[in-house]
């Protein structure tokens, strides 16, 4: 187990498989802390500029970033469970992360698809398959919501609201007949005018009759009044 980390040159490999599609095994050092001396696979390196941890390894579950100090090319076989038989009687079986079997990854050693291409010829990194991404569907603007005014008569009174979605924007407030004759008058519907107009003549005949009523009671209190003077 090396315990200097990856050299210039080991990084430059592992970048060119990782590149090619493989996933290579690593032992992590001293410097990597209580994880020393497992083993895990890298799956991506980012951009050293941005941060020194830029060797993303795959160890268990879980994807983390180590510097390249914490981590050494792994020797053949590392990672590999040791058969019972083998395993000297009394010696606590370690547990190690379960990983995907992968081919091992040897700095100097061409892959098998590039040994059975030949000496003249390379192998090509992997074309990616993932599919072309689709475009994302255009975000319609949302419109101003809905404006409702409210024409309304009822108890001898005729009142207007107005309401915009579910802000009510004016309170009913009462207004007089013939400023809601005019607003009907703006409404081009057969038959609403008409309604207004014959709700107006009730109206008009019954305040009618409350006027002569208050005449014939106002003559009265006169009559009574002018008979009082009289008799003082």
């Amino acid at each position: 187990m090396s315990g200097q980390g990856l050299s210039t040159e080991e990084v430059a490999g592992i970048r060119e498989a990782v590149a090619a599609g493989r996933k290579p095994k690593v032992v992590f050092t001293a410097s990597a802390g209580q994880i020393a001396g497992q083993v895990g696979q890298v799956v991506a390196l980012t951009d050293p500029a941005v941060s020194d941890e830029f060797v993303v390894v795959r160890f268990g579950r879980d994807e983390l970033p180590f510097s390249p100090v914490d981590v050494a090319v792994a020797p053949r076989g590392a990672g590999r469970k040791v058969p019972s038989a083998e395993r000297p009687a009394g010696e606590p079986v370690a547990a190690e992360p379960v990983v995907a079997p992968e081919p091992e990854f040897v700095l100097d050693t061409p892959p098998p698809a590039a040994r059975a291409a030949g000496e003249g010829s390379s192998a090509r990194p992997a074309e990616s398959t993932k599919p072309a991404r689709r475009g994302a569907k255009p975000v319609k603007a949302k419109g101003p919501a809905g404006l409702t005014v409210t024409l309304a008569y009822g108890e001898g009174e005729w009142t207007v609201a107005a309401q915009q979605g579910a802000k009510v924007l004016a309170k009913p407030y009462v207004v007089k007949p013939a400023e809601a004759l005019r607003m009907v008058g703006l409404v081009d519907v057969s038959g609403v005018q008409e309604a207004v107009e014959q709700i107006l003549a009730a109206e008009r005949a019954e305040a009618e009759q409350q006027a002569e009523k208050l005449r014939s009671e106002l003559a009265e209190v006169e009559a009574r009044l002018a008979e009082l003077r009289e008799a003082g």
